[in-house]
């Protein structure tokens, strides 16, 4: 393979990462100012009943999900994985068990 392209390949890799990255930062942003928003709602018309934490909450996760994507952190059934997973059903149809 030719070198520029090679280059050209390395350099969309890392300008896609950086993009996951751009979009994690700005949904974290919106994250802050909304739920500060929410909070103050909260606090100021009906501070007897504290609801603000629950789309925090919700929110959050799928934040926390939404980082861990943009980090390439996967705790769970990451890269390596995968990896192994279709390695064994590469090898299982090699040897003719088709996943048995």
């Amino acid at each position: 393979m030719d070198t520029n392209q090679q280059e050209y390949e390395r350099y969309q890799q890392a300008k896609k990462k950086v993009e996951k990255i751009k979009g994690f930062y700005g949904n974290l942003i919106s994250y802050i100012v909304v739920n500060l928003f929410l909070l103050f709602i909260n606090l100021k018309y009906t501070p007897e009943e504290l609801w603000f934490f629950w789309p925090m909450l919700g929110w959050g996760i799928g934040l926390a999900f939404h980082g861990m994507k943009a980090f390439d952190y996967t705790p769970f059934l990451g890269k390596d994985w995968e990896e192994r997973k279709l390695k064994e059903f590469m090898d299982q149809e090699k040897r003719g068990n088709h996943g048995k």
